[in-house]
């Protein structure tokens, strides 16, 4: 019978050494190329692009729709997390889920993108704020159990790391599949009809790897025995008033915040400030590749040093780059402006990776300091917060432009180009600059997380 990656790892290793294999951990990370499929395609064409230009939903309308989403992501967020760390069905209190909510996923993102023929705005808005809605549940089923499986896979300082850059990688292949939804609806067709049939397409490719991530990942029967005896909202205090969680969302969110702002502004920064709209896909492609190539070597400085530091180098990198687009004009020169790109996209990978990397550790410092494993709990919590800074900060970035004059069409008045400038370019190097305060002095060391692990250690008795 065939073994999959994670059994032959427990075989070879032992049951408390147990360690994905390097193709499990391949197939692991299409979880997050999913849901950052999903994600991405939402800020980066969705809501700026076609609710605007092809839906013709008024832009104000159209940042209202993922807000809506992050509405239901306040309560489903944090409550999956919750019901994950207290399941008990025979396949594990996290696995399960991936084959619950995998079909209603794929489902939710390919309604998104049908032009359901409402000449109203508002019911055009329904419509599309409804699916928002469900897709966001749906995502929430399989996301949550999936993120707080990686601390209790990876048990270590340096291993989270490594698994967190497999996951971190797959999350950039997944930026790729949202910028490459508009050729591919293209090749379907014009307008609504062919964003219609690669919804269809995509949501059929976001379904499927989650049976095969259930297959390789595993769970570790000492973690679910722990069982918490504290309530939900008690849970909820603990965790925001614990100074490592805090201060690690805070750097995180403001991380974050400028990723999904670039996000949101790259395609209109190309198209209305450059006027080059075409090479929008040739500059994300450029961008997303050397964020992957240099991904092993942000993971081979973590191994010798704390991964605040290497948060704040990568970030630093971004910042400085980021704000010197603000020079660049329609008639800049390839070289410098693709070379710029690629210079930006050196930091970029970190500002998400190294903090998801993070919280194992604030997780662990929990259980020293309750005897609970609440994975789920803290995970529910940072994809919540995640999800609502960037359905903010969509919101209102295209409140403002639509303020200021923007209307659907290729030509733009000079306030709004000036603003769509600024936003992608300033605004998010000002987010990073905070970001590198916020994680200055971040208590979890390497030295401090290996004495964690050691106090972890002493309290398991040994087996008679």
């Amino acid at each position: 019978m065939e073994r999959t990656g994670a059994e032959v790892d427990e075989g070879e290793l032992g049951a408390g050494q147990r360690r994905l294999s390097t193709p499990s951990r391949a197939v692991f990370a299409l979880g997050d190329l999913t849901v950052n499929t999903a994600l991405s395609a939402l800020s980066i064409v969705y809501t700026t692009y076609f609710l605007t230009q092809v839906a013709g939903l008024r832009p104000v309308l159209a940042g209202l729709v993922p807000f809506v989403g992050r509405i239901v992501d306040a309560v489903t967020d944090p409550l999956m997390g919750r019901i994950s760390d207290h399941t008990t069905l025979a396949g594990g209190r996290r696995r399960p889920y991936f084959l619950i909510g995998a079909v209603p996923f794929g489902a939710a993102f390919a309604l998104l993108w049908v032009d359901p023929g409402f000449t109203s705005q508002w019911a055009l808005f329904g419509y599309y704020a409804a699916v928002y809605c469900v897709l966001s549940v749906a995502s929430t089923v399989v996301s949550v159990p999936y993120l707080a499986l990686i601390p209790e896979m990876a048990t270590d300082y340096d291993d989270r790391t490594s698994l967190n850059t497999y996951r971190a990688i797959g999350a950039i292949i997944g930026v790729f599949c949202a910028i490459a939804l508009r050729p591919v609806a293209a090749m379907f067709g014009e307008g609504g009809s062919g964003f219609a049939a690669a919804g269809v397409v995509y949501g059929i490719g976001m379904a499927l790897p989650w049976v095969f991530i259930r297959r390789v990942t595993f769970e570790r029967p000492e973690f679910s025995s722990r069982e918490s005896t504290t309530g939900l909202f008690e849970s909820f205090r603990t965790a925001l008033r614990r100074r490592s969680f805090v201060q690690l969302m805070g750097l995180y969110l403001t991380g974050r915040v400028a990723m999904d702002l670039v996000g949101a502004m790259l395609i209109l920064y190309f198209t209305y400030w450059l006027g080059r709209g075409a090479d929008f896909e040739i500059a994300m492609t450029v961008f997303l590749l050397t964020t992957i190539v240099v991904l092993p070597v942000w993971l081979r400085l973590s191994l010798r040093r704390d991964k605040a530091t290497v948060f704040r180098a990568g970030c630093t990198i971004w910042m400085v780059v980021q704000g010197l687009l603000v020079l660049a004009l329609p008639d800049t020169d390839d070289v410098i402006l693709y070379g710029a790109v690629c210079a930006a996209g050196i930091g970029y990978g970190v500002v998400d990776l190294m903090p998801w990397a993070m919280l194992g550790e604030v997780i662990d410092e929990d259980e020293l300091e309750t005897g609970e494993r609440r994975e789920g709990l803290y995970n529910g919590l940072f994809m919540f917060l995640r999800k609502l800074a960037g359905a903010l900060v969509v919101l209102v970035v295209l409140g403002g432009l639509d303020a200021l004059g923007f209307a659907k069409g290729e030509t733009q008045n000079d306030v709004v180009r000036i603003a769509i400038l600024l936003l992608s370019t300033l605004a998010p190097a000002g987010l990073l600059a905070l970001s590198i305060w916020l994680a200055r002095d971040y208590p979890i060391t390497r030295a401090v997380h290996a004495t964690i692990l050691k106090q972890l250690e002493s309290r398991i008795q040994p087996r008679v």
